[in-house]
């Protein structure tokens, strides 16, 4: 499972600032290697590179990146062809048109028979200084956020402190525990949506590539004003030697801690008879389990990272304490029809 190429989902209202997100992830991602993909018509400026608006038009980009322009019917051949081994694809992101059907692009994805992708994520982007009238003139983009794994309000810079304060209430009362990202200019943190790739470096000197400059030029002329306004991402990490408690891990991750955007890693459940190693992920409401079989040499126990803006460590790991299985004797059996409930048959 983890070495399934996630798709992440980018959408948002017209102008919401979808493609900028996506630009600057690609000029950001230090050696990922992304997938674009564009369900739209028309031309569109991606790095500055003109993408003709055609169907299935494939334009490799300097970075190893590859985009296409494709009708929603055709993404699941794209991703087929975007997942197979030759590629070296690590991560594809879908740019969904600004009137495309979010749910639509979701089920596609999770109900997806290609064993090499997972679901990623839905991110909806959202214009903070339109989105109070653009919601009132169109309803369903109220809905399309009730549907997301992450909002990024974008143009945050554009609002009063006040503004934008009330605009993210507002949101986080819509999407319940979904984590509302505030930023400029589209700067999201990639390691929020995906892993960079463990590749190995060349242990020699060498001249930084036109990708590596180009993020470091990004970098240095960052307005300084702008940063207040970023929330930047936390990993936290948790290590345990002992089995978990199902029904207190399911509990943690139905009701995720505030700021929760991904979670991954493994877990052995102390129940009786359950001897099979257990790989976690999870993004957004999106849970997936799959067991396997441990190595030979090794403990057993638990091992997860969790992902998300501006979670609260020290809280997270009270919570996650709380999930190991303390008592000599084994749970029942049947607490294990938790976890069955996300385990792909």
């Amino acid at each position: 499972m983890a070495d399934r190429i996630p798709v992440v989902l980018v959408a948002g209202f017209l102008g919401s600032g979808k493609t900028t997100v996506l630009n600057h992830l690609l000029r950001n991602n230090r050696g990922t290697r992304i997938g674009v993909v564009v369900n739209d018509f028309g031309a569109i400026n991606i790095d500055s590179m003109l993408v003709a608006g055609q169907v299935d038009a494939m334009v490799s980009l300097g970075n190893g990146c590859v985009c296409c322009a494709v009708d929603v019917t055709e993404l699941d051949e794209l991703f087929t062809r975007l997942a197979q081994p030759r590629a070296k694809i690590d991560v594809i992101v879908v740019e969904a048109s600004g009137l495309a059907e979010p749910r639509n692009l979701i089920r596609m994805v999770v109900g997806s028979d290609n064993p090499r992708i997972r679901y990623g994520g839905l991110v909806e982007v959202v214009d903070a200084e339109q989105f109070p009238d653009s919601s009132a003139r169109h309803p369903e983009l109220i809905t399309h956020l009730r549907l997301a794994d992450l909002v990024v309000v974008n143009k945050a810079d554009r609002v009063s402190a006040e503004q934008l304060a009330g605009l993210r209430a507002d949101i986080a009362e819509l999407v319940g525990p979904a984590p509302v990202y505030a930023t400029t200019h589209g700067r999201i943190d990639p390691g929020l949506l995906f892993d960079e790739p463990l590749r190995e470096k060349p242990r020699v000197a060498e001249q930084l590539s036109f990708d590596e400059l180009l993020a470091d030029h990004a970098v240095d002329h960052d307005h300084v004003e702008h940063r207040h306004l970023h929330d930047g991402y936390t990993s936290v990490s948790f290590r345990t030697e002992r089995d978990l408690d199902p029904r207190r891990l399911i509990g943690f991750l139905e009701d995720p801690p505030p700021g929760l955007f991904r979670a991954k890693g493994f877990a052995a459940f102390g129940v009786a008879d359950e001897r099979r190693k257990f790989g976690l992920h999870m993004v957004g409401r999106h849970i997936v389990f799959e067991p396997g079989s441990w190595a030979r040499t090794g403990s057993r126990g638990a091992q997860l990272v969790l992902i998300g803006a501006g979670l609260h460590t020290d809280t997270v790991l009270a919570r996650l304490h709380d999930t190991v299985h303390i008592a000599a004797d084994p749970l029942d059996p049947q607490t294990m029809l938790v976890v069955w409930r996300y385990t792909p048959h």
